[in-house]
């Protein structure tokens, strides 16, 4: 990350597009995404973050950029935070993974294809605009988040979650290094062999991961975008630092390894060490440190009344 800087608008969104559609499949296995209770005690969590405190009642109308497979969306309507959601992103097969995840859940979510900067929608339409991990794959952010405000209903709010921080981002690097070097002494514990044609992409598409991140941010940078937008009553918060650290260091390890062969017993432990040192994170360091020492921002603001 990011994308080279001689790569077009319009060879990011071909990148984004293949990418995600080839990864839809197992999007939701690969990141431990969740539509029950630990998924909606987690998006309602980084809502909170987000703007401070939880609102009293639902947003009516809803719209997510870069909706994906609907970690956000449909955990959102399961929580009734929202009361209609309209679910965008470039690709098709995020979208269509999406919409069979709603209909298996019981809840109903319009979807459409379209680009962040030109939105196929009227002006006011929306109380909400929201999205996750999302805003680091947009070329052009000037052009997206005018538009975020043109389809804002006035006194409607914005809500990222998930962005990539710059210094949260080097980070990482080290947890990756370090788990390269445990990976060995690791599969032997767990009686695991080297994963064939290690190194080379796990599934189709990965081979495009190095094009479709075009942005990571300091905190600075989103409040520039924002009020630069229009908006109004900015807030921007970091999450995640030593369960990030972590979920890189497992994520890292564990591809060594045919992911089919890693014990159950493992994955559970994995799992449930991740939720509590984000736990741990959003009690003792969230509260305390700067925004920038953590690998993911969040930012919310409002569109003047």
């Amino acid at each position: 990350m990011p994308a080279s800087a001689e790569a077009s608008s319009a060879k990011i969104k071909d990148a984004n597009t293949r990418y995600h559609d080839a990864a839809a499949g197992s999007y939701d296995s690969k990141w431990g995404i969740d539509f029950g209770p630990i998924g909606q005690d987690q998006v309602r969590e980084k809502m909170r973050k987000a703007l401070g405190e939880l609102p009293d009642r639902p947003f009516g109308d809803a719209l997510e950029i870069g909706a994906g497979t609907g970690y956000f969306s449909l955990n959102l309507l399961q929580l009734g935070m929202v009361e209609r959601i309209t679910a965008t992103d470039i690709s098709p097969g995020m979208l269509a993974t999406l919409a069979a995840s709603a209909q298996s859940l019981g809840v109903e979510a319009e979807t459409v294809r379209t680009e962040a900067e030109e939105l196929p929608f009227e002006n006011e339409s929306f109380d909400l605009v929201l999205g996750h991990a999302v805003l680091h794959h947009i070329p052009d952010l000037r052009r997206a988040f005018a538009e975020f405000r043109r389809v804002l209903r006035p006194g409607g709010a914005i809500v990222f979650c998930g962005e990539p921080s710059r210094y949260g981002d080097r980070l990482a690097a080290f947890p990756k290094r370090a788990a390269l070097t445990l990976a060995p002494l690791w599969r032997r514990a767990l009686r695991l062999e080297l994963r064939r044609n290690f190194g080379a992409p796990e599934t189709a598409g990965e081979e495009l991961e190095s094009e479709v991140d075009v942005h990571s941010f300091a905190p600075d940078d989103l409040r520039r975008l924002v009020g630069e937008a229009g908006f109004t009553a900015t807030r921007v918060k970091g999450e995640e630092l030593v369960a990030n650290m972590y979920g890189w260091w497992l994520r890292t390890i564990e591809s060594t390894a045919d992911p089919d062969l890693v014990p159950h017993r493992w994955q559970v432990f994995a799992f449930r060490s991740y939720l509590a040192l984000q736990k741990a994170d959003s009690r003792v360091f969230e509260p305390h440190l700067p925004p920038e020492l953590f690998y993911n921002l969040l930012v919310s603001a409002r569109k003047p009344d």
